[in-house]
């Protein structure tokens, strides 16, 4: 028997139904922030994510699914393409590609689809995995570099997750410098880390040397008490950066958003400055981040794009799922009816009558005519109905009919033209 490859997996009913409650409910909320979809091909050039994620970071070095395109003529040139490790990049390369910048707007974008990295599969992580994000960047006359902006998209994450049904999550908030100021910081971890590199992970040895803002973002436990002894990132911002992170904390304080600053998160991609950020939720165990993100200020320019300082987040969509059924959220409307056919010739006026509530916006299904009525209520009740409508003959000649309430057992008849107020009671 073939199986899904590991790593993979099948998503299947009714666990797709709360899948499509969040990704309806990212796109009403984000529409009203004046966000738009952006879909981007789901595989690029390799070069893209080497330029832009980092080529000393895990993605790249280790977990990216990469391959040779190879030409098919002689005057093309092969090329090396990689399966999307992560969205940012490829919503960059968009934005420059098409010009967006020219409008002079900000442009508010966000996606929703797979992306795949080569990762030891375990709870919450596939090799192909599921993301929602978005980014808000543009040129900086629009205003894109201002704090208000990170906090705006703070704010819209607060509001979503409030929106499906998420409770208990912590926002983790930090500042990682920009190019001007975090040299000093790299210099200064390098010297803390020399003496004490060799009793680390073999990763932190080998980002010691490479790049060593990575080692904060190391997961061993032994290494913990090791990273809690390194100089701290704020003692090194300079004043742009200090004084932005500080405008970002006073609008959350006038929104009312709580957060945490945590002085070790770094996040895992190397094209973050200033504001990174990460939601957390306890019933996710050790692996508790929900989603995170960040502001890119260099970013299209490291592409070869003009200056569009950025800030954006991906949202693990597998890991929210898991915490809204950790938490039992009762997120779904229930199958409200089951229209049940009895006698010969019936089917066509149950669907009629399915087809007639439907458009009104309820939930229906549909029996057969050879059902019992026995067996019929006893599926409806395993899909979770709340009424049985039974369509026979003699309901069709009075346009009225018999209707189960399959929780409380009582059975009434109701008359078409009634029988939407009396579902809805």
């Amino acid at each position: 028997m073939i199986k899904a490859v590991r790593g993979t997996r099948d998503l299947l009913p009714p666990d797709t139904e709360l899948w499509n409650f969040v990704e309806h409910t990212v796109r009403e909320v984000f529409a009203r922030y004046n966000y738009r979809e952006i879909r981007t091909p789901i595989f690029e050039s390799t070069e893209l994510f080497s330029r832009s994620v980092g080529e000393e970071t895990d993605i790249v070095s280790k977990e990216m699914f990469t391959w040779e395109d190879k030409a098919r003529a002689a005057s093309e040139k092969t090329q090396t393409l990689t399966l999307r490790p992560e969205n940012t990049a490829g919503v960059v390369r968009a934005y420059i590609e098409h010009e967006l910048g020219r409008s002079g707007l900000l442009q508010k974008l966000y996606y929703i689809g797979p992306q795949f990295r080569r990762e030891r599969p375990q709870k919450g992580r596939y090799r192909q995995f599921f993301q929602i994000g978005a980014e808000v960047l543009g040129p900086t006359t629009a205003g894109s570099e201002l704090p208000i902006r990170d906090a705006e998209v703070l704010d819209m994450l607060t509001a979503l997750l409030d929106a499906v049904g998420l409770t208990g999550w912590t926002l983790y908030l930090n500042s990682v410098g920009c190019a001007k100021c975090r040299p000093a910081y790299n210099q200064a971890l390098r010297d803390a880390l020399e003496n004490v590199k060799d009793q680390m992970c073999g990763d932190c040895q080998r980002r010691s040397e490479t790049n060593p803002l990575r080692v904060l973002d190391c997961k061993v436990p032994e290494d913990q008490p090791i990273i809690e002894g390194l100089p701290k990132i704020a003692d090194y911002l300079d004043e742009g950066c200090r004084e932005h992170f500080a405008q970002v904390r006073a609008i959350l304080d006038t929104l009312g958003i709580p957060y945490q600053v945590n002085e070790r998160m770094v996040r895992g991609l190397d094209y973050y400055t200033r504001t990174t950020f990460e939601f957390t939720h306890g019933k996710l165990g050790s692996q508790s981040a929900v989603l995170g993100g960040g502001r890119y200020d260099g970013l299209s320019e490291q592409l070869d794009g003009p200056k569009a300082p950025g800030i954006g987040f991906a949202i693990g969509e597998d890991r929210l799922v898991l915490a809204l059924q950790a938490q039992q959220q009762q997120t779904l409307a229930p199958l409200k009816a089951f229209v049940v056919p009895l006698g010969e010739g019936m089917n066509r006026h149950a669907l009629k009558l399915a087809k007639q509530l439907r458009a009104d916006g309820v939930a229906v299904d549909v029996s057969d005519e050879s059902f019992r009525l026995k067996k019929s209520f006893e599926t409806a009740e395993k899909l979770g109905a709340t009424f049985a409508i039974i369509v026979g003959e003699n309901e069709v000649k009075a346009d009225a009919f018999a209707v189960k309430n399959l929780t409380s057992g009582l059975q009434t008849t109701v008359s078409r033209s009634e029988l939407l107020g009396h579902l809805e009671d």
